[in-house]
C-alpha cells in the first residue's frame, strides 16, 4: 500500500505542475483569479493538495495569496519584467561558458534534441516549447541544479514566451533561432567556452524581447 504522504505529495506537485503550465503558456493569464472549487472539480482532486499547490506557487511568485479571496495569478509590472529579463541576460550565457567548461554527453544530446523539434515545428507553440526547451537544457548542461531553478522560474516569470509566440509562426526567424542555437551547441561541444558565452549572449539580445520592453540591447 503506497504511503498516503508520498501518494499527497506527489499529487501536490503534479498539480503545481499543471497550473505553472497553464500560466506559462498564457492560457491562465496575470490577473486571473484561481477558484479553488473550480480546479478542483476539473483536476479531480481535494482542495487541501490544491492549497498546498498555491503556497508553492506563491513561493515561486507565480501567483499572489490575498486573505478570504484566493490566489490570482501575478500580473508583473513592467519594472519587473525588465528585472526578470536582465536576470536571465546575465544566467544564460554564464551557464553557456560553465556548459563549455565542462560538456556533458546528456547536456549535449539534450540540446541536440530541442534543436531538432525546433527545426520540424509545424506549430507556433511547438516552436516556443522547443526554443524554451533548448535554453532550459543548455542551463542544465552547467551542472548546476540551483541554476535549473531558477532559469525554469525566469522562463515563466519574463515576457518572452508570448513575444516570441508572436514571431514563432514565421519560419525565417524560426530558422534563424534554430542556427543560432546550433552554433552555440557547437561552441560548448568543442569547449570554446567564450565564444559559447559570447554567442547566448548576443542570441538572447536579438531577440525581440529587448525593444518591446525598451531596455538596451547592448
Amino acid at each position: 500500500m503506497p504511503n498516503s504522504r508520498v501518494v499527497a505529495s506527489s499529487m501536490v506537485e503534479q498539480t503545481c505542475d499543471i497550473l505553472r503550465e497553464r500560466i506559462r503558456t498564457g492560457e491562465i493569464p496575470p490577473g486571473t483569479r484561481l477558484r479553488q472549487e473550480v480546479l478542483a472539480e476539473e483536476l479531480g482532486i481535494s482542495r487541501t493538495p490544491l492549497r498546498e499547490a498555491m503556497r508553492l506557487l506563491a513561493a515561486d511568485g507565480l501567483v499572489e495569496l490575498e486573505p478570504n479571496r484566493g490566489a490570482i495569478v501575478t500580473a508583473l509590472r513592467h519594472d519587473d519584467q525588465v528585472a526578470f529579463w536582465e536576470a536571465r541576460l546575465a544566467l544564460e550565457p554564464a551557464a553557456a561558458r560553465l556548459a563549455a567548461e565542462r560538456p556533458s554527453t546528456s547536456g549535449v544530446e539534450a540540446m541536440r534534441a530541442a534543436i531538432a523539434e525546433q527545426r520540424s515545428a509545424r506549430a507556433d507553440d511547438e516552436g516556443f516549447a522547443a526554443n524554451r526547451a533548448f535554453h532550459l537544457a543548455l542551463v542544465a548542461a552547467a551542472g548546476n541544479p540551483h541554476l535549473d531553478r531558477f532559469a525554469e522560474t525566469l522562463w515563466i516569470r519574463t515576457v518572452g514566451q508570448s513575444i516570441y509566440a508572436a514571431q514563432a509562426s514565421d519560419a525565417t526567424v524560426v530558422a534563424a533561432y534554430a542556427d543560432q542555437h546550433a552554433a552555440m551547441l557547437a561552441a560548448i561541444e568543442s569547449g570554446d567556452a567564450e565564444r559559447a558565452e559570447r554567442l547566448t549572449r548576443e542570441h538572447i539580445l536579438a531577440s525581440p524581447v529587448p525593444e518591446a520592453l525598451g531596455t538596451p540591447q547592448t
